[in-house]
This record gives C-alpha cells, sequence and structure tokens, in this order.
C-alpha cells in the first residue's frame, strides 16, 4: 500500500540534490553552479546553472545569466535566460533581455520586454558553451493583457 515509489518519484521530478533557496532580504553577488533547484526570493547579481529548475518568488529578482531546464518566473528577470524546456512567466513576472526557452507558457498581465527565441533546446558547443538551436525569432516587447 504504501511504498518508497512515490519517494522516488517525488525526488526525480525536482533534479538531484536537495533544492536551494535564497530566502526574503538576502542578497548575494556571484556565480552559482549546481545539480539541484533553486528557489530565489531574495536578490542575485550573477549567474546561475543548474540542470534543474529555477524558481524566482514574487518579491525575488536576478540580474545576470540563467541557465536551466526549466523556470518559474513570478518576480523581476533581467539578463541573459537559458531554458532547456518550460518557461512559465506568472501574472507578476517581469522579464527584460535576452531569451532562449523550447516552450513559453505566459500569464496574463506578466511583463515580457525581451528578444526571444523559441523552438529547440540549446545545443552545446565543443568549448562547453551554449549555443541557440534554429528557432524562430521575435524581437519586440509585448505586454501580455
Amino acid at each position: 500500500m504504501f511504498s518508497d515509489n512515490k519517494r522516488d518519484r517525488m525526488a526525480s521530478d525536482f533534479g538531484t540534490g536537495q533544492p536551494n533557496r535564497i530566502e526574503k532580504n538576502t542578497k548575494i553577488k556571484g556565480n552559482i553552479t549546481s545539480e539541484a533547484d533553486f528557489r530565489i526570493d531574495g536578490k542575485l547579481e550573477g549567474n546561475v546553472k543548474t540542470s534543474g529548475k529555477v524558481v524566482i518568488g514574487k518579491g525575488g529578482l536576478i540580474k545576470g545569466k540563467v541557465e536551466c531546464v526549466n523556470a518559474d518566473i513570478e518576480g523581476n528577470f533581467n539578463g541573459e535566460l537559458y531554458v532547456k524546456d518550460l518557461l512559465s512567466l506568472k501574472a507578476s513576472a517581469v522579464i527584460d533581455g535576452t531569451v532562449s526557452v523550447s516552450k513559453l507558457s505566459v500569464e496574463p498581465g506578466a511583463t515580457f520586454n525581451a528578444s526571444c527565441t523559441m523552438g529547440k533546446a540549446l545545443t552545446a558547443t565543443p568549448n562547453g558553451a551554449s549555443k541557440e538551436a534554429p528557432a524562430t525569432k521575435l524581437n519586440e516587447p509585448a505586454k501580455v493583457s
């Protein structure tokens, strides 16, 4: 009736490792690399690279470059955002910069002022840098209402 299968399935849903959290009223300058998920409710000035999910809470802010598999944004993002799968923008989200995603979900009310490339996931170059795969480009800022 009760088994460890549910626990194993839940662990695989959140990537590997324990989720990380930057709490409200916390400010960090620097780069973060991890295999675990991240939730940012504070302020981060720097880069995040993870094989998990990045969540920016309603009061959260990231200025920099983010590379992740999935992202949910309720707060503010300014910089370069590379999401291999799904980027979900909540109504309170404010995005400025450059975005490259495979799939995009935008709630009414979100502010999306970005150059966006949608389509296939990013591909890695031989030196390890990310490179955008061919996709459709949108270059006009938009406010979803």
